[in-house]
């Protein structure tokens, strides 16, 4: 009966780890919906919206500064360069960074990563992150006041300031001044570091004769719902830390809700995609009031994340300063790791998804990251790592794998039994106990290691899945890109026939799966062949299917894990091979038991 509770809790890993890691790949590939289903689905959801926003009465985001809700209405696509041309600015010009600071608004709208590009191909275009107002997608980060005084001048979408130099760069910080023209001068000073991030210093004075109340606000606004994974394990979209927590808002989520409040002392705010980020950072000692915002108005897609410090009154001869942060740019996660020590960022790290297993993945990114640096190879690193990690664990993995060698050595005793005592169940469980016993085995003795070994090996997972380390790293051969799946393909026979593979949604796309996913399911084979096999046949066949679901399943999974999986695969039945042989079992198909 033991043997049987093993291959049950067996089939039940195998199968859990399916259902964990196959169903959104199942559902895009294998079912892609339709364009006539994507086309309804958007209809139903703007639908949605708008009755949403008729009933509730809320047509658009919470008003600040400036017409806004106007000036979205006249963006229409217009090329990047020319609406740049339209426009005073300052240029900014960093290691990382190159873009522009707006003086109309005085809006941080042009943002380009000087170190990363689009694609691998030769002249790729470097990564844009923002954009300004006028093209087809605006982004951007935006930084006021308000008042409650609807009469009160303020600066504005279309207010013009005056810039103290033309150029921002980590040696060189601009101030931005405007004047009301009723005696309150605003000033905005911006620094910039040789990273990604920028301290904005929003500072008013006050030479009228009376006192005026106002509240200093940081802004980001994104128009347009961009193309995301859609992969369970990883968050795209808005994204926090609010009084130690974080908060995590999907698109869709914030589509239907509208608006999500809150408030924070310390913390962060932004929006986030799987390798950049854009965040706002209050002062981390004072209170602020966050908000997530979405706008669906005129059928256009924007989200806003935003918050506001409490209203001050500023009396005469006052000034008063308020600081902030915006980060803009790549995750890299030591980068990211030095602000938090530096400018005391409460958990700016979690930007980047590690996910359940925290404390296991980071220091599985580091291991990697330094292995990188000695190495010189991503997909060298990965290698190296996975040989780390069995060594960490080979006496929990020999342990299993002892455990294995002894049941395949019992398996003819044992099928010798089920089919003496088939028909008589208490029989049967009596007689393969006390062949256990007499033979010293624990039949469980090889389940625990494995479920143990499950967070490590998901947790190595989101390493691969989410850091920036294998973003467009090459590896050898035809693998020019760890973090895309592997380009060749089954269709074609890996190149060596002269037609194109099929592209993602098409009937055939299953079969577009790569030479790596192929040797991944070559060695979960050989490997399955080394395991005690399961003496019920319908289980024999469920375990003999898995290595082929496997390989399509990896078909579309980034080169970088497929190559990590094929490897520990072959260490694996290296190390179960030698053990086999010191326990006297046969490496080759277990030996019918004798029939005499």
């Amino acid at each position: 009966m033991q043997n049987e509770d093993q291959r049950n809790i067996l089939l039940a890993v195998v199968l859990s780890a399916v259902i964990l890691f196959g169903w959104t790949f199942a559902q895009e590939y294998f079912f892609p919906p339709t364009p006539e289903q994507i086309a309804a689905r958007q209809a139903a959801q703007q639908q949605q919206s708008q009755t949403q926003a008729a009933s509730t009465g809320e047509s658009s985001i919470p008003e600040l500064p400036g017409n806004l809700d106007a000036m979205l209405s006249l963006s229409e696509g217009l090329p990047r360069e020319q609406v740049l041309a339209t426009q005073e600015r300052v240029i900014i010009d960093t290691p990382t960074i190159r873009g522009s600071v707006s003086l109309t608004g005085g809006r941080i709208d042009d943002l380009t990563l000087k170190n990363y590009q689009e694609s691998i191909d030769d002249g790729s275009p470097n990564v844009t992150l923002l954009s300004p107002v006028g093209t087809a997608n605006p982004y951007y980060a935006d930084f006021g006041w308000i008042s409650s005084d609807r009469t009160l001048p303020v600066p504005g979408n279309d207010t013009v300031w005056q810039a103290s130099s033309n150029r921002l760069t980590p040696e060189a910080p601009v101030t931005l001044t405007w004047n009301n023209g009723q005696g309150l001068t605003f000033e905005r000073t911006l620094r910039i570091d040789k990273g990604y991030m920028i301290n904005i210093s929003q500072r008013v004075s006050n030479a009228t004769n009376k006192a005026v109340d106002l509240a200093p606000y940081s802004l980001i606004s994104r128009t347009g719902t961009p193309e995301t994974l859609g992969y369970y394990i990883l968050h795209e979209g808005p994204i926090g830390v609010l009084e130690g927590k974080l908060q995590e808002v999907d698109y869709s989520d914030l589509q239907e809700d509208k608006r999500v409040d809150g408030a924070t002392t310390g913390g962060w705010l932004g929006i986030t995609d799987k390798y950049w980020l854009t965040a706002l950072i209050p002062d981390q000692q004072q209170a602020v009031t966050t908000r997530f915002l979405y706008n669906g108005k005129n059928g256009v897609d924007r989200y806003q994340t935003d918050f506001f410090y409490a209203v001050q009154s500023v009396t005469p001869g006052q000034n008063i300063e308020f600081n902030s942060n915006f980060f803009a740019g790549a995750k890299e996660v030591p980068l990211i790791d030095k602000y938090d020590t530096e400018l005391g960022i409460q958990d700016l790290d979690l930007a980047v998804d590690f996910g359940w297993f925290y404390y296991i993945t980071k220091p599985f990114f580091y291991a990697l990251h330094w292995l990188t640096g000695i190495v010189g190879n991503v997909g060298l690193s990965i290698m190296a790592l996975t040989v780390v990690i069995k060594l960490i664990l080979f006496p929990l993995a020999n342990k299993s794998y002892v455990s294995m060698a002894k049941m395949r050595k019992l398996q003819p005793k044992l099928t010798a039994l089920r089919d003496r005592f088939g028909d008589d169940k208490q029989k049967l469980n009596q007689e393969m106990m006390t062949l256990y016993k007499q033979e010293k085995v624990n039949p469980m003795a090889g389940c625990l290691p494995i479920v143990v070994q499950i967070p490590i090996f998901f947790s190595l997972y989101k390493v691969l899945f989410v850091t920036l380390e294998m973003h467009q790293a090459p590896f050898y051969g035809w693998v020019h890109d760890l973090s895309v799946p592997d380009p060749t393909s089954l269709v074609n026979f890996f190149g060596l026939l002269p037609w194109g593979v099929p592209e993602a949604g098409s009937i055939i796309a299953f079969l577009n799966i790569g030479i790596w996913p192929v040797l991944m399911g070559i060695t979960m084979f050989l490997q399955q062949r080394l395991n005690p096999q399961p003496t019920d046949p319908v289980q024999a066949k469920v375990f003999l299917f898995m290595p082929l679901f496997f390989t399509f399943l990896l078909g579309s999974f980034p080169a970088g894990l497929v190559i990590y999986w094929t490897w520990n695969n072959l260490l694996s039945i290296i190390q179960q091979a030698v053990i086999m042989k010191k326990a006297g079992v046969p490496l080759g198909r277990t030996p019918e038991p004798s029939k005499s």
